[in-house]
């Protein structure tokens, strides 16, 4: 009998609820055997609750095999507390953002961000671009520790002499085991998939406590890959280069906030949000999720390009090991992208969310009616 698996839906708000309903089409016609159980996630419970990712969220979460995340809106500090009920107000509650909260307590320090072009994209920046960023997912500088001034009890430290006393400052934190098992995870994954490099990027030059301890890490863990070719890079240059010659490189990984910033590029190489998605991975754990944010300008539109929603979730399927639907999911795709009788206003077209999910849906269901002929 074939297993029956328990999703956690987390649609979010903005448009997030419109890309999970284009997912949840697509994973229909693939035949996807799952229960989706609805969580509450988003701004509107910050508002009525100050809590944007309620306790009774991460405890559906631990019941499931996984989650799958549509898209939240965040503001600043300030501006998120303007916007809590007249009840919660002046309660010292502080806005933190729900799927960072998500990676750090579940775990989950790997953020797989694959960037690859799909042939007739006209956004496409070359057309054989194909990228996977392994972003550090747990610690650097997306750990929360900020003050909006130094408190006093810093300045013991004598280095602390060159930071102003009313600066506002933040903590980057860097582990050498957190760097090894991310670096560990990019290798692995090149070896398993046939990859011949994996490019550690830092910026060791001038952060050279923090990025010191990943370069190291990574070149420790690189020597047990002697297969694998391995090359470094400062951050800064590899956004040159990677306009250069993004064929140069196949696999990066990095830390947290450098991640972050790489793989937003490494995405408009191959067409944008639209085709932007993740993977949040842990050991036992995962939360899948398009990187395009809520759009709350669009919300309510059906407007926006639900593909990265939707290769969110074909990757959800490889990691559950439903390989044959995944890549059914991918190929429909990519037939989508190449006829180009259906586009969205980001690839110069007028179809709207549900329209591009229906085609994919749609060549999905002619490629089970093939196999059974």
């Amino acid at each position: 009998m074939p297993r029956n698996y328990r999703i956690a839906w987390l649609p979010g708000d903005g448009v997030g609820v419109e890309v999970c309903d284009a997912a949840r089409a697509v994973l229909d016609a693939a035949g996807f055997p799952a229960e989706y159980l609805h969580g509450d996630i988003g701004w509107e419970f910050w508002r009525r609750e100050g809590e944007a990712l309620p306790q009774r969220t991460i405890q559906l979460l631990r019941t499931t095999d996984c989650a799958f995340f549509g898209a939240i809106t965040s503001k600043p500090a300030g501006e998120a507390a303007r916007e809590l009920t007249p009840e919660l107000q002046g309660q010292g509650l502080v806005y933190r953002s729900p799927i960072v909260r998500l990676r750090q307590q579940l775990d989950l320090y790997i953020c797989q961000r694959p960037c690859k072009a799909f042939a007739g994209n006209p956004l496409n920046y070359r057309d054989d671009v194909d990228i996977v960023v392994f972003r550090e997912n747990t610690e650097g500088m997306y750990i929360g520790v900020e003050f909006n001034r130094v408190p006093e009890s810093f300045y013991a430290e004598k280095a602390m002499e060159r930071v102003p006393r009313d600066a506002a400052i933040s903590i980057r934190s860097i582990t050498r085991a957190g760097s090894q098992r991310i670096v560990r995870a990019a290798f692995e994954f090149a070896r398993r998939t046939g990859r011949k490099k994996v490019t550690a990027v830092h910026k060791a030059n001038v952060l050279r406590a923090t990025c010191g301890v990943f370069l190291e890490a990574a070149k420790e863990v690189a020597a047990g890959y002697p297969e694998i070719e391995f090359d470094t890079a400062n951050v800064d240059a590899m956004c040159m280069w990677l306009l250069k010659n993004p064929r140069n490189y196949s696999v990066i990984v990095t830390t947290n906030l450098f991640g972050d910033i790489l793989s937003d590029l490494c995405a408009q190489l191959v067409g944008g949000m639209g085709f932007a998605y993740s993977g949040n991975i842990g050991d036992r754990y995962a939360v899948f999720e398009p990187t395009h944010g809520s759009a709350p300008k669009y919300a309510g539109m059906n407007k926006v390009n639900p593909l990265a929603t939707i290769l969110a979730a074909k990757m959800m399927l490889e990691w559950l090991g439903e390989t044959d639907r995944a890549q059914r999911i991918e190929r429909a795709v990519a037939q989508v992208v190449a006829l180009g009788d259906v586009r969205t206003y980001d690839l110069g077209g007028a179809a709207t969310t549900p329209a591009m999910a229906h085609a994919v849906a749609t060549l999905i269901r002619g490629q089970a009616t093939k196999s059974r002929n």
